[in-house]
């Protein structure tokens, strides 16, 4: 007879295994990490070229990608891309961004939300904020799902 003590133990240890595939070591997740950094360092680096499609690429490619910003949500990959052109039209109005402070939060292999700052800076001024993303990995590669953009003016 398993003692009512023991019984709890085995079965706490068997979910434990049975959940472990899931977890991922810190290594991992400081790998997934540097990829989403990674990432969103690509966007900086497209934006800064006047490449708003490769900005976007950062993006999930689907009507469910969800963009809020200034109070308002839009909602699809092509309705934020029409966003991004309208706000900042062509090179010049694009001026220099850089994103800095990333926290990001590995949630479980296919799941991550990344915290950070932004700031672009035109010949009018610059302006700034702060962004949480949520982003899910999708056949292999990292994509925001979701982006809370806030503006500190």
């Amino acid at each position: 007879m398993i003692r009512p003590f023991l019984a709890g133990a085995v079965f706490l240890f068997a979910s434990a295994c049975a959940s472990a595939p899931d977890a991922l070591t810190a290594q991992q997740e400081a790998s997934e990490a540097a990829t989403i950094t990674a990432l969103l360092q690509a966007q900086d680096a497209a934006w800064n070229k006047g490449d708003i499609e490769g900005f976007m690429n950062g993006y999930w490619p689907s009507e469910e990608l969800r963009f809020a910003s200034g109070g308002n949500v839009v909602r699809g990959y092509e309705a934020t891309l029409a966003r991004y052109k309208v706000r900042y039209p062509g090179r010049e109005g694009m001026g220099e961004l850089s994103t800095s402070d990333y926290e990001i939060d590995i949630l479980s292999d296919d799941a991550a939300i990344a915290h950070g700052s932004w700031k672009v800076t035109t010949a009018e001024g610059s302006s700034d904020g702060l962004y949480t993303l949520v982003l899910r990995k999708m056949d292999g590669q990292w994509l925001i799902v979701s982006d809370t953009t806030t503006s500190s003016e």
